[in-house]
């Protein structure tokens, strides 16, 4: 990933285990104060919101420490973190691209790995499940 999309990771893991786990955890107190908590549906809904949450805190935790930060191509070649605009000739389109382990076509995917290392102008073949087919890289940003 790169060091914009590893540094956005981190800030919304800070937000998650400070101001939203705090949030729970209030509320969870507050809905104790309720009264029976067998049949106290707002307690049982915090308790449920601080699992989901706690579950996301883990997985960010995971993802940012095996992150690997890469740095941004400048010459126009297609690398992690390229915005990249491709246009499928056969079909007549063109699309914009992020290469991105968090939110965009993965480098691992077939359209990842055929455009990863590739330069602006050139075509590359994309090898999909169902095909292949060319694409050719317009800009690379």
């Amino acid at each position: 990933m790169t060091q914009a999309q590893h540094d956005a990771l981190a800030a919304e893991l800070a937000e998650l285990e400070g101001p939203r786990r705090s949030a729970i955890v209030e509320a969870i107190a507050t809905a104790r104060g309720f009264g029976d908590l067998s049949e106290n549906f707002a307690y049982h809904d915090a308790k449920n919101e601080q699992g989901l949450l706690e579950r996301r805190i883990t997985i960010m935790r995971a993802r940012l420490e095996s992150a690997v930060v890469v740095e941004q191509s400048a010459d126009g070649v297609v690398g992690v973190g390229s915005v990249v605009e491709v246009a499928d000739e056969a079909a007549g389109e063109t699309m914009e691209i992020e290469i991105s382990s968090v939110g965009g076509v993965s480098p691992d995917s077939p359209l990842g790995t055929a455009l990863v290392g590739a330069k602006v102008g050139e075509t590359v073949e994309v090898k999909a499940p169902q095909g292949s087919w060319q694409a050719r890289v317009v800009s690379v940003h």
